[in-house]
């Protein structure tokens, strides 16, 4: 029996905490936080030390499985299914062929390489992801704002004075769309040095309890953001040299502004002007300052405008790209960069078939899957290969997907766990845990504060027959004649390409990115920088500087002409998002439900795992004493949520952190099917049956569904 520990970090979420894993004769026993990582230092949050409860689950996919006529699975060899898989896809057009990757992909940079190499081989509009439930508004909002649409701009948190944070709640999420290891450290740091940190949110959420609430109606915000833009503009606060220097088209938000004075909007948003007046002066006043915006900012039905007005903040405040403002990202492993500027990840270089969404880093809003399999003509999605993904959960109108996935002529999923979507699958292939595979860390790890990178082996050899995603795709693509990354013209030598004795890896790809990287050793031609010895001779990670670097407006900005390194604060798009900027009334659904994260859940991929289920979870919605009065609601009792689309059951929680007006649900419940038993019992409610599909309930510009203040009413069950 041989014991040993070895290095590695978590990739659940954003922050890749240092974990240190304990082995034994392959098999992984236990999970702790590495003291000796530079950034987490010995902390990690439950997710990650419970990921052994994952890691060993007796009810992990661990061989292929074929759907048979009664509808349940049979063990399968992988030749078995990679032949049948491929021979059915060559029966397909390419673009009638689609793929759904989801969240745990931004998490491998393999699995991420190959989805996309896989998406462009086929020449398909039929590429989804969890973004259009997550973060693309904000994308798009770089796009218009910095003609990049792979731009994360990120809070300087070890250096700011002041920092608004919108629709964000980092004492849960640990920090989204930025990588900032112990960010409850980062925020009780900058009260000790005299800054504040104010939460503006609807709900009391757990970071809004440990400082300054700004409650706001769901949806409000970019009429707050506004009204703060009105005092700033009408008192002269703004800095006019930081205007001139960092943008053009300051006149559309000068004249949007005046139109929103506090008074104005305190109806929409809840905020008292004189509220409003004191934020503004008080942010403009600060030696520095950052606004952050996250998931509660991203999913209403102006999310890309929220985001956009965000940065704008920032910018006229002369907070934009300087110490303890607003910083922007830039990749140790230049992958993004890379791939945007070759044309792999791109805005608007194409229209959805249905609805005509531009797509969003190639990818095209996921609401419109159900509708895409049904609605006949050329170009239909015919077949799916869905990647770590749970769309029947995760996507609006579950039961209308669900229904859809059975017309399908293949369907197809790499996964960990028989779900409530790969249920309806032909094939469920066993993807490796992040535990069995080698990384680095691409995407959010460059929107961080302190620049530092860790790579890491596989920490245990793969359990059962599961195979890295990267290498499943790249199996159905050779048998199915689609030539990864192939683009253009190129997709015609397919059949000569996928045949080759010799093809590429994600590895050789994403460790020559690194050394060509901004800290690469340019093979061998920069003294002292990085590469892949390196980087595993410090197990730990390598810190390469203090602070994240300013100064880098210029070299961000993809414009040309005379905006040449300037941010563009008029782009037309955003000019009729502002004309068209009108609140939802509906008087039969008066009450606007709102999402919440869980500190023990994660999405809906982890209500399998005992530790994090231990206890007296279960699924509520929380509702403001007063809604509950008023529609006869008792605490604990069952409640009705009926939106315009849709109705669930679950448990009423009567609590003052929601205002009246406001109902708050956490996603990623309700599990029905599928091989997780735990999670099938542990009940709730999926909370996305409440939203729409419809082409005009998806938002324009970034092809978002709407999934925050959407319009409920309440009513008692029984």
């Amino acid at each position: 029996m041989t014991t040993e520990t070895r290095v590695t970090y978590c990739r659940i979420c954003e922050p890749l905490c240092g974990l240190v894993a304990t082995v034994e004769d392959g098999r992984l026993q236990s999970l702790r936080p590495d003291p000796d990582h530079p950034l987490s230092r010995g902390q990690a949050c439950p997710k990650g030390i419970a990921f052994t409860d994952i890691q060993n689950d007796p009810d992990r996919v661990l061989h292929p499985l074929r759907r048979t006529a009664s509808g349940e699975f049979e063990q399968v060899s992988w030749d078995e299914a990679l032949d049948d898989i491929g021979q059915r896809l060559r029966r397909i057009a390419h673009d009638e062929i689609g793929i759904y990757y989801g969240n745990p992909s931004a998490f491998s940079y393999s699995h991420a390489l190959w989805a996309i190499g896989f998406a462009k081989g086929l020449g398909t509009k039929h590429v989804y992801g969890a973004g259009s439930q997550d973060i693309n508004s904000r994308f798009v909002a770089s796009q218009l704002l910095y003609g990049s649409v792979t731009q994360i701009p990120f809070p300087d948190l070890p250096r700011t004075d002041f920092l608004l944070m919108i629709g964000a709640n980092p004492l849960v999420s640990h920090g989204s769309a930025l990588s900032a290891p112990r960010i409850k450290d980062h925020l009780s740091a900058i009260v000790k040095r005299g800054g504040r940190v104010v939460v503006v949110d609807p709900r009391r959420t757990e970071t809004a309890k440990a400082y300054e609430h700004l409650a706001v109606r769901p949806d409000g915000d970019a009429w707050l953001l506004l009204s703060l833009l009105h005092v700033l503009f009408a008192e002269n606060l703004v800095d006019d040299a930081a205007i001139a220097a960092q943008s053009t088209g300051v006149e559309l938000i000068r004249s949007a502004a005046a139109a929103h004075s506090p008074e104005s909007t305190a109806a929409i948003t809840g905020v008292e002007p004189d509220v409003v007046r004191a934020l503004a002066r008080d942010l403009a006043a600060a030696p520095s300052a950052t606004v952050y915006g996250r998931t509660g900012a991203c999913l209403g039905r102006n999310a890309t405008l929220v985001s956009f007005l965000i940065d704008v903040v920032t910018l006229v405040t002369g907070n934009l790209d300087r110490a303890g403002g607003t910083l922007f990202s830039h990749g140790i492993i230049p992958a993004e960069e890379i791939a945007e500027r070759v044309g792999l990840i791109t805005y608007d270089s194409g229209r959805s078939r249905l609805g005509g969404f531009p797509d969003v880093l190639g990818t095209y809003p996921a609401a419109l899957m159900a509708d895409e399999i049904t609605t006949p003509g050329a170009g239909r999605l015919r077949a799916l290969v869905v990647t770590a993904g749970n769309p029947v959960l995760s996507c609006p109108d579950g039961e209308k997907l669900e229904a859809a996935l059975e017309q399908l002529d293949l369907l197809v999923s790499v996964d960990l766990y028989v779900n409530d979507t790969n249920k309806h699958a032909d094939y469920v292939l066993p993807a490796t845990t992040w535990l069995e595979r080698e990384d680095y860390p691409i995407g959010v790890a460059s929107a961080s504060p302190t620049p530092f990178l860790q790579s890491t082996e596989a920490v245990v050899p793969a359990y059962g027959e599961a195979r890295p995603e990267w290498q499943v795709i790249d199996e159905i693509a050779r048998r199915a004649g689609i030539g990864l990354f192939h683009l253009g013209a190129l997709r015609r030598l397919a059949g000569l390409t996928t045949r080759l004795p010799v093809r590429p890896t994600p590895r050789l790809m994403i460790e020559s990115m690194l050394r060509i990287g901004p800290h690469g050793d340019l093979f061998g031609l920069r003294r002292g920088g990085l590469n892949p010895a390196k980087l595993r001779a410090n197990p730990h990670g390598v810190r390469l500087d203090e602070f994240a670097a300013t100064g880098r407006l210029t070299s961000v900005v993809r414009r040309r002409g005379t905006g040449r390194g300037k941010a563009r604060l008029d782009p037309p798009e955003i000019a009729a998002e502002l004309a068209a900027l009108t609140p939802v009334i509906d008087d039969e659904h008066p009450l606007r439900l709102i999402g919440l994260r869980e500190l023990r859940s994660h999405n809906s991929w982890q209500h399998n795992a005992p530790t994090l289920m231990k206890g007296k979870r279960r699924h509520t919605a929380r509702i403001n004493p007063e809604d509950a009065a008023a529609a006869g609601i008792e605490d604990g009792a069952r409640v009705a949520i009926t939106s315009p689309h849709g109705r669930i059951e679950t448990i009423a929680q009567l609590t003052d952190e929601v205002g009246p007006g406001t109902v708050a649900v956490p996603h990623g419940w309700g599990h029905r099917g599928g091989g997780w038993q735990r999670a099938n019992a542990a009940g709730g409610a999926n909370v996305n049956q409440l939203m729409s599909t419809a082409v005009e309930d998806v938002e324009r510009l970034a092809g978002m569904s709407h999934l925050n203040a959407v319009p409920v009413r309440l009513e008692p069950v029984g």
